[in-house]
């Protein structure tokens, strides 16, 4: 079982990785469009296209990481003021709904997914880009956060510390 566990958590932070590859390339994109467009030059399509994709998968990739460090925005002013068990069991109810949505939108996005095999959507902008490489991440991502999420369910740790303010 530590095998299986070990190649979870390795997938999940080559996921973050791709994704802080991403934002990297997303900057050279970025800086290169507007040096091409101060020079007089009309930048490619393609490079429009390829940071519109980065956006989705940097985004859908860095989210399970997140959900793992505690990455993720949520505000502790009522959590702080709850006595200790209250604070438990508001944290782990909201670790339950986060569970459940990821639970709907992996779903909703397999059934995407197919679909778009079933059909061979393409992405027609610059280039023809497979569909399904694109809605493949929504499955993928919102599983493994159902997953991040649900540690924090059935786990030790909670989502919520009970300390209100900025604690970095």
């Amino acid at each position: 079982m530590t095998a299986v566990f070990k190649t979870y958590s390795a997938l999940v932070y080559a996921m973050a990785i791709v994704a802080g590859a991403t934002l990297l390339w997303l900057m050279i994109s970025v800086i290169g469009s507007v040096m091409m467009r101060n020079l007089g030059m009309q930048p490619a399509a393609w490079l429009f296209t390829s940071a519109e994709y980065g956006i989705l998968y940097m985004t859908m990739l860095g989210a399970p990481w997140l959900v793992r460090e505690k990455g993720h925005v949520h505000i502790e002013l009522v959590t702080a003021a709850l006595p200790e068990q209250a604070r438990r069991l508001v944290s782990r109810l909201v670790a339950v709904a986060c569970v459940l949505v990821c639970v709907i939108l992996a779903w909703k996005g397999v059934e995407l997914f197919l679909k778009n095999i079933a059909r061979g959507d393409f992405d027609t902008r610059a280039y023809y880009y497979p569909r399904w490489l694109l809605t493949i991440t929504f499955p993928l991502s919102f599983g493994i956060m159902a997953i991040e999420f649900s540690r924090f369910v059935f786990g030790d740790d909670l989502m919520h510390s009970g300390e209100a303010g900025i604690h970095e």
